[in-house]
């Protein structure tokens, strides 16, 4: 054993807890949805990804339970060897057309479906022009990738034509722009109707990571290229998030790019299939969000979302502008993240601080979320429980 190893791995802990960016992880011991059991008590719930509040959803739980029953707990394979059930092709029929693509295909993790898109795709002879604040799964896709690569600030549309322009003068075969369609940490939908006008000046393709935005943004909760009424063509997603909660994501594209896909994307190749339980709650899911009830939830959703909005900012704090669900409270210093958060929990709210790596120094925050599930008595709550927390340390 190398004690020296082990001492820096040490080592490098204490530093990061003395900077205030250790992340504690708090067990919870009920269903997801807005009230959670923690540490033998009920608190409100504002930091998780359920947008429409269909994680703990009886209707949900009992389609996963049914195809586990049917299909069993796994297959024990990949999906080429002897991996593929009945289920899985439902899956990959049913998101793909509820967002309106020929075809999809499943990955164990949405992670695993921006690892797996670029590299299969394309050469060193092509480029992929990147927003700046995409998500860490799209960068690791990226550098996974041979094509040449360029990137732009943030929903700066006169950076992404320089990119382009720079990617074309140095004779890039192919183009993808890649973005998210609403970005995780921040909550600001990508102008994806700029994009395209510069994506058709430019003859390049667009890629779209939805996974905060599939469920609930543009019509019928299509995702954020709905919302902004334009076609894209590749979207990645998740089924951890609005569409049940569970896990497992998927890429919706073409039919040939989705079977070219099936024969060299890495992760797939390597990887179990999704299991059936998570299928069949991830379809539930998706007849539920596609429909009238659907209709239904966004509306809540966007109403709890303004109203917090509203009174977190009569109340003095700085959030940043938006119109998505993700609402976040800025902080700036990550030791005073990690505080208001243990407050707020004392306080009866479970909430976390975001700090370094995952936001970028300085701007430590409460990452807050909101559900079609909660109500307006939960949402009137938490702003008063931050509000004391807030005074306390010094925020407002």
């Amino acid at each position: 054993m190398t004690q020296s190893f082990y001492d820096r791995v040490a080592g490098e802990l204490t530093e990061i807890d003395a900077q205030g960016l250790t992340k504690p992880e708090r067990i919870i011991a009920s269903r997801q949805g807005p009230v959670i059991q923690v540490a033998g008590r009920d608190v409100l719930n504002f930091c998780a990804n359920n947008y429409l509040g269909l994680a703990g959803d009886e209707r949900v739980v009992q389609a996963g339970i049914a195809a586990q029953q049917k299909w069993g707990a796994g297959t024990a394979s990949v999906r080429f060897i002897c991996g593929t059930l009945e289920i899985h092709k439902e899956l990959e029929a049913a998101i793909a057309g509820y967002l309106g693509f020929e075809d999809a295909i499943l990955f164990a993790a949405a992670f695993d479906a921006n690892g797996g898109l670029f590299e299969p795709l394309l050469g060193e002879n092509d480029a992929i022009v990147s927003d700046s604040l995409n998500h860490a799964s799209i960068i690791d896709g990226v550098r996974l990738c041979k094509a040449k690569r360029y990137r732009f600030a943030n929903s700066d549309m006169d950076e992404l034509e320089s990119r382009l322009k720079e990617a074309r003068e140095a004779g890039a075969r192919d183009i993808i722009i890649a973005t998210d369609g609403a970005f995780s940490m921040d909550g600001y939908i990508a102008k994806l109707d700029e994009i395209r006008a510069l994506a058709d000046k430019y003859d390049a393709l667009i890629m779209v990571d939805d996974c905060h935005a599939t469920g609930f943004l543009g019509p019928q909760g299509k995702g954020s290229f709905a919302h902004h009424a334009v076609e894209v063509d590749f979207v990645t997603g998740t089924f951890g998030k609005a569409l049940g909660g569970a896990m497992g994501g998927f890429i919706c594209a073409k039919k040939s790019v989705v079977e070219l896909l099936k024969q060299r994307a890495r992760p797939y190749l390597f990887s179990n299939a999704l299991a059936p339980a998570v299928c069949g709650s991830s379809l539930e899911a998706i007849r539920i969000a596609q429909g009238a009830e659907g209709d239904a939830l966004r509306t809540r959703l966007s109403a709890n979302a303004h109203r917090y909005r509203m009174a977190m900012t009569d109340a003095g704090f700085d959030l940043l502008n938006g119109e998505h669900p993700i609402i976040p409270v800025m902080l700036g210093d990550a030791k005073l993240a990690q505080d208001f958060a243990a407050r707020a929990l004392e306080l009866g709210v479970y909430v976390i601080g975001f700090s370094f790596p995952v936001v970028p120094r300085g701007q430590a925050r409460i990452r807050t979320q909101m559900s079609a599930a909660h109500s307006f008595d939960q949402i009137d709550r938490t702003v008063a429980a931050f509000t004391q927390a807030g005074r306390e340390l010094g925020v407002i």
